[in-house]
């Protein structure tokens, strides 16, 4: 789901190139030119030529063996920079390491970004069972509780492009679907200063989420504390709402943000 749209002067030959990298990463593994031409739709002699410039580029790496390509370190390098860079970590971490301590839970911290949540940093859970996820990692925003809170607390034309002209995909029983529904429930999570993710990305995972201010009451990104059902009862998350509320303020201070003025935002 992208919010960009398609500009009038579109650079064929860069979109294409962009298009193999990230049918490369969504692969995550070894592919040929014949199988990322079918892929793509594009012909073989385009795809061998963009697949050679991004290998130049250490873009892609090439197996001499087989022939296959793969996604070079390049990218990696240019994602870590791009982490590192992010002070929001760095000021978070903490915050996101206590929260751990005290819950044995995984914590993440998310934002937004083109509709979609990208987790850009965690603390994994000590518990043998926990779920799955990872830095770098893309979400859709309607069903997750990182999403909820990071939607609700969004302008209102980012509001009605995600929830009204994006399909809404189900992923378990408990996904609300219903754009209306959806924005009814977005409402009562600003009102409240948290979001909770019910089974609705993930059977048998349950999340609650904060959002994290800004010193110009934005928030800039959000944060989850979230495991197995069988730990993380909805007991266990009615619990929790005093300490997500509370760490939310306490980051939010971090970044100068003042409580006391912006009440509304609770």
């Amino acid at each position: 789901m992208s919010a960009n749209k398609k500009p009038d002067q579109l650079v064929q030959s860069v979109d294409r190139a962009l298009n193999i990298i990230e049918k490369l990463v969504q692969i995550n593994k070894g592919v040929g030119v014949t199988e990322l031409s079918n892929s793509l739709g594009l012909h073989k002699s385009t795809v061998h030529r963009l697949l050679a410039t991004l290998n130049y580029r250490g873009y892609v790496s090439k197996d001499k063996q087989n022939n296959n390509y793969k996604v070079g370190l390049k990218l990696f390098e240019i994602g870590s920079i791009v982490i590192n860079n992010l002070d929001l970590r760095k000021e978070v971490k903490p915050y996101l390491e206590e929260m751990m301590e005290k819950t044995n839970e995984t914590v993440h911290l998310g934002i937004l970004d083109q509709n979609e949540v990208v987790y850009i940093d965690k603390v994994e859970s000590p518990e043998t069972i926990r779920m799955y996820s990872k830095v770098g990692k893309r979400a859709p925003t309607h069903c997750t509780s990182l999403g909820k809170v990071l939607l609700a607390y969004s302008e209102e034309d980012i509001i009605k492009e995600t929830i009204y002209n994006n399909e809404l995909n189900k992923y378990t029983e408990n996904t609300l679907v219903d754009p209306d529904e959806l924005r009814k429930h977005l409402d009562i999570i600003k009102k409240c200063g948290y979001a909770k993710d019910n089974e609705e990305h993930e059977e048998g995972i349950r999340c609650i989420s904060g959002p994290i201010f800004n010193y110009n009451g934005d928030v800039i990104a959000a944060f989850s504390i979230a495991g197995p059902n069988i730990r993380m009862t909805e007991e266990k998350i009615e619990n929790l709402k005093g300490l997500v509320m509370d760490y939310s303020a306490k980051m939010s201070a971090a970044f100068g943000y003042n409580q006391l003025n912006s009440r509304t935002n609770y």
